[in-house]
């Protein structure tokens, strides 16, 4: 999401004379766009800034002005404190914001001191966002597009509903218009985007409110748009249309994130994740049912305040009894003013350590067998780019796997069948099946 709402920031400097630079040395702005998640993002901001403040005093030595702005959640966050730490700073604004960046360009050259901009302001920032530029050069055939915005859910553990806000959800004609905009310049795979992106609930052109199922089905229909993901979601709300249109709809990949945290009942309500494993579970049965070759990935947080073995194991035993082609696991982090930062018996480094070791290895093992599962397959792969080694292309499988083939550069761009002949560490490599294009 700060991928797609770094591309809008500039979108909003543009009319101002703006455009981005390679090296934040040659930059009269320089914007650090900001994560709250984990607590060592946070502090790589102070560390980042640090570096940031000796190319602003080498520039204003040279007589040149520098403004530098920090957005998004650890602006949100911990705005004021930014400004204590790092008084060199000229703007903070959170991510419900930069529609209104211009303005605060504007009073910070002219007043000279920081303007800080972290509401949550009644007005839906997309409605006064300039239509998203088309990319200014061929090749990009993949694209992020933010549909929803918010969380509602308060998980014990979570800062997301305090630095992004309640959830919202863009209109269906705003998010259709933008989609076949991307579409005509060339995108074919797009995920949308959501800090719980199937919490949807856009106003739709008919002025019912339309589900992210709803949506898809429309997006299905933009010429040249021929792959649809999203993320992430909640699996509180995986509703059956939802799951129906993984049946329906070819264009809606076959690879689906829902996050799950933990495996134990126990540690989930703790977590205030509203579900069960087992519902879990039987939410997986209902989409491998519709979409046998449905692969997942998932979050999983180790440690949580009150996590025992017994509760580790039945996370344990959860990932082997669903198989994940790919997850992000993480030791529970302390985050302010989330419950569970104050809560008792936290767990200590070292078994969070052991616990996240243990975890890693079974989820890396799941992943190195659902790659080998394709070896020998041929499967379609949209080509992106160019690879590391000559003659080389790299592309996407529908599961979002690199993929290396040795092929012409014509090809890139284009969707062909490719035979998977090896799995490596990270990626997949194959020989295409034949120079047609796939159908």
């Amino acid at each position: 999401m700060n991928v797609y709402d770094s591309a809008r920031m500039s979108d909003v400097l543009r009319p101002l004379g703006y455009q981005p630079v390679d090296l934040p040395d040659a930059a009269d702005m320089i914007i650090l766009n900001t994560c709250h998640i984990r607590d060592k993002a946070a502090e790589k901001v102070f560390s980042e800034l640090g570096r940031l403040r000796l190319i602003k005093e080498a520039r204003k030595a040279e007589g040149q002005q520098t403004i530098i702005a920090v957005a998004g959640c650890v602006a949100q966050a911990e705005g004021q404190e930014i400004l204590t730490r790092a008084p060199y700073v000229d703007i903070v604004l959170g991510p419900q914001t930069y529609h209104r960046l211009p303005e605060m360009v504007a009073r910070a050259a002219r007043a000279g001191g920081a303007v800080i901009d972290t509401d949550f302001p009644a007005e839906q920032k997309f409605d006064f966002l300039p239509e998203a530029a088309a990319p200014q050069t061929k090749g990009n055939y993949t694209s992020f597009l933010t549909i929803q915005e918010g969380c509602d859910k308060f998980c014990s553990f979570c800062v997301v509903p305090y630095t992004r806000g309640a959830e919202s959800s863009r209109p269906v004609t705003s998010v259709l218009a933008e989609a076949r905009r991307m579409a005509e310049s060339g995108v074919q795979d797009i995920t949308l985007l959501g800090q719980n992106v199937n919490a949807y609930h856009g106003e739709g052109p008919d002025g019912t409110v339309w589900g992210l199922a709803q949506l898809a089905y429309e997006l299905a229909k933009i010429p040249g748009l021929s792959r649809i993901r999203y993320s992430t979601s909640h699996p509180r709300d995986m509703d059956d249309a939802l799951i129906n249109a993984h049946r329906d709809l070819p264009e809606l990949m076959p690879f689906l994130h829902l996050p799950v945290q933990s495996g134990s009942d126990r540690i989930l309500a703790a977590m205030n994740r509203g579900h069960t494993a087992d519902q879990y579970r039987d939410i997986v049965l209902k989409l491998r049912a519709v979409r046998p070759d449905l692969a997942l990935s998932s979050d999983f947080i180790v440690g949580h305040p009150g996590e025992t073995d017994e509760d580790f194991e039945a996370t344990m035993q959860l990932v082997r009894d669903v198989k994940f082609a790919l997850a992000y696991s993480f030791k529970y982090s302390q985050r302010p003013g989330t419950p569970a930062a104050g809560a008792p018996l936290q767990v200590p480094e070292d078994v969070k350590d052991a616990r996240l070791q243990a975890l890693q290895a079974l989820l890396r093992q799941q992943q190195d067998e659902f790659n080998a599962t394709l070896v020998g397959k041929t499967i379609p792969v949209l080509f992106t780019g160019e690879g590391r080694k000559p003659g080389q292309i790299v592309g996407r499988s529908p599961w979002l796997q690199p993929i290396h083939v040795q092929g012409p550069h014509s090809l890139i761009g284009q969707t062909f069948s490719v035979k998977v002949t090896e799995r490596l560490t990270n990626s997949l490599s194959g020989e295409l099946v034949e120079e047609t294009e796939y159908a």
